[in-house]
């Protein structure tokens, strides 16, 4: 077994290798940027070694300053972990020719599989049914949009060395092929130093899910059965869950074989995925195969009880398989949500900045409940402009769907994130939607469900009812300790009134409390609610039971209440005297600043292009320019017909949240 392994990469990855290298016994060496100097998973290897600048392409993905970091240490073995240099043939022959194991598949795999071109005709050379597509590769824009009336609208661009969203562009009309074979084309230089393009045919309606496969050199193959990774945003899944709830166990056999027969067919080993798109008849076709660990293979480990990192290191060391397809069975639901640094309210655009407060829930592990956290970031520390926005992973496992759902639910409420945006309230919102509950979802759910984008969630009327006898239980306490610290009252709380009003989502409610040492009872809307918690004023989240019933709120003060955040909703929760409520009703609202004529930048980024100029007509939808962020270009457009008054920007400039790109006449 190795004694010393480097991990090419960062983040929540290189932090998940070397834990489980930990366990083996094994010394980890991680690589870092300047940009990742002060990261986690510096901080958690036993060497750490500077590559470089902030951008990938100047560090992480250089070839020479990795040989040089192992060289350096001498570390008998590498982990890619995924993306950056994972499917890349040149660093496996680098690593050959070094004398250092490659901890992933062969050269000859990793080139016949992890092209995307590639692997789609020897799919089809081994009779597995694959979507209709272009597979040479297209010299120029105009090609593009001629293959693309070839196969018929709508086409999804992609990157051949592709992988997590990154140079995929869905295009609908001759316009948007042209302008996505670009974005892709630079998306996949920047990303993977490979700009070649395909295009295939669009599935409509589709489910994406995908079979997890393992392999020794000694001949033997498995599959680890499936995930569901249809809750996807902008090609890039943000929920998945194991197994899938739409698979038959007729289904799941022959898409594991087949799996494994096109593993065993490029003489593959170690870890890797073959991804597939499903019909609502259940038929399949064989989309890529991605020759490295996934970013969602911790739901496969908590459903199966295998450790994939572990198995890859032993495989790469020469090691047989420890067990064989029987072996492999489902044990309960596993559920994974990805929490990403990018702003819901905002069209999720990426978001950076200080984690001014990071407190994940409580990682268990018991025979009815698991919580799992797979992060590389830490309270205090920065998110970065240069690379993928996702902060963690979190997954849940319970021995059935339903309750792993509901343990999800639990660990998205208790998760404490602040300083940045993050997508929380967006996740907390997808497990409490009625289709995701009854897994009838696809590829479209967000685009379908979420058309003009997320803006938060209306809490259910009982929701409320419960929410309100919080927050009046809450104010209570917050009102005694501010009458101990004036000094206007000692220990006597009767000094505090008991007849309160409640507002919350254009609501009011009428609210009597009687309190004890134990909690307070709350009457309101005719019922009364049994209150108890141990919250103290000041702390950022309140965890409650309300007639019994756990529930778990992120509060903060503001003028007569609390700000209070709950399963994707966003509330000013006012709590006033009567007279205070009355002379509320009677204060004008505040209305927003107009901003209708201007363009802001929504995110922090560089301004890679600008499509206009001053005094130009633009029609809506017309694009204005280019800003790429955490290396995905997004193409800002025009909202409705206007004139371009003045232009700030320049392209090449970098930009902060609302700063003015254009002015509009």
């Amino acid at each position: 077994m190795f004694k010393k392994i480097l991990i090419a990469n960062r983040g929540e990855i290189a932090c998940r290798v070397i834990k489980t290298a930990r366990k083996m016994g094994i010394k980890t060496v991680a690589i870092y940027s300047d940009a990742d100097r002060n990261a986690l998973h510096v901080k958690m290897a036993d060497e750490a070694v500077h590559i470089g600048p902030a951008p990938a392409n100047q560090s992480y993905i250089v070839i020479d300053k990795v040989m040089e970091a192992i060289k350096k240490t001498g570390a008998e073995a590498v982990h890619p972990g995924y993306g950056f240099l994972s499917e890349n043939a040149k660093f496996a022959d680098a690593l050959a020719a070094a004398g250092v194991a490659f901890i992933g598949p062969p050269k000859g795999a990793i080139e016949a599989m992890g092209d995307k071109i590639t692997s789609k005709k020897l799919a089809q050379e081994a009779n597995v049914s694959t979507v209709p597509g272009y597979m040479g590769l297209i010299a120029d824009a105009d090609e593009a949009v001629t293959i693309s009336n070839e196969i018929g609208y709508p086409v999804m661009i992609k990157a051949s060395a592709g992988g997590g969203g990154k140079g995929m562009r869905i295009a609908w009309n001759d316009t948007e092929a042209r302008e996505g074979f670009q974005s892709s084309k630079n998306e996949a230089a920047n990303s993977f130093g490979d700009d070649r393009i395909f295009i295939e045919k669009f599935v409509t309606q589709p489910r994406h899910i995908e079979i997890q496969v393992l392999a020794d050199s000694h001949g033997n193959a498995v599959y680890l059965h499936e995930r569901e990774c249809s809750i996807q945003r902008r090609n890039q899944k943000v929920v998945e869950e194991a197994p899938s709830p739409f698979l038959d166990a007729a289904t799941r056999k022959a898409m594991g074989e087949q799996s494994v027969a096109l593993a065993q067919a490029v003489g593959y080993t170690s870890a890797g995925t073959v991804e597939f798109i499903v019909d609502g008849n259940r038929n399949f076709y064989f989309l890529e195969m991605n020759t490295r660990l996934q970013v969602e293979h911790p739901v496969t480990e908590l459903i199966t009880g295998i450790d994939l990192v572990e198995q890859m290191i032993r495989v790469a060391a020469g090691e047989k398989l420890p067990f064989a397809q029987d072996d492999l069975k489902i044990n309960g639901w596993a559920m994974e949500s990805r929490l990403y640094a990018e702003d819901p309210y905002r069209g999720f655009l990426p978001s950076i900045g200080r984690l001014s407060r990071y407190r994940p829930p409580m990682e268990e592990a018991t025979p009815v409940r698991a919580v799992r956290n797979d992060t590389g970031v830490f309270e205090g520390g920065e998110i970065s402009m240069y690379y993928d926005p996702m902060i963690a992973k979190l997954c849940t496992w319970a021995p059935d769907r339903a309750t792993a759902i509901e343990e999800m639910r639990l660990a998205l409420d208790g998760f404490e994130l602040e300083g940045i945006g993050h997508n929380l309230p967006f996740l907390a919102a997808v497990y409490d939607h009625p289709k995701f509950i009854a897994g009838t979802m696809t590829t479209a759910f967000i685009e379908e469900e979420f058309p003009d984008g997320f803006g938060g969630v209306t809490l259910a009327d009982t929701t409320c009812t419960r929410i309100a006898a919080a927050a009046a239980a809450m104010h209570r306490v917050a009102e005694i300790r501010r009458a101990r610290i004036s000094g206007r009252m000692d220990n006597h709380e009767h000094h505090i009134g008991t007849d309160w009003v409640v507002s919350l989502q254009g609501v009011s409610h009428d609210v009597v409390i009687t309190a004890d040492k134990a909690g307070a009872d709350v009457q309101l809307g005719g019922h009364t609610l049994r209150v108890e918690s141990d919250w103290t004023p000041g702390d950022p989240l309140a965890r409650l039971t309300v007639d019994g019933d756990p529930l778990v709120l992120k509060v903060g003060k503001i003028s007569g209440g609390f700000r209070v955040r709950y399963r994707g909703a966003d509330l000013k929760v006012h709590v006033r005297t009567p007279l205070q409520a009355e002379l509320a009703r009677l204060m004008p609202e505040k209305l927003p600043p107009d901003t209708s004529k201007s363009l802001l930048c929504p995110m922090p980024g560089l301004i890679v292009k600008i499509n206009v100029a001053e005094g130009d007509e633009v029609q809506e939808g017309q694009a204005l320019c280019t800003v790429e962020a955490m290396k995905m270009e997004n193409i800002l457009r025009a909202e409705r017909k206007c004139v371009i008054k003045k232009i700030n920007v320049d392209a090449g400039d970098n930009l902060a949240v609302d700063d003015t790109i254009m002015e509009f006449a």
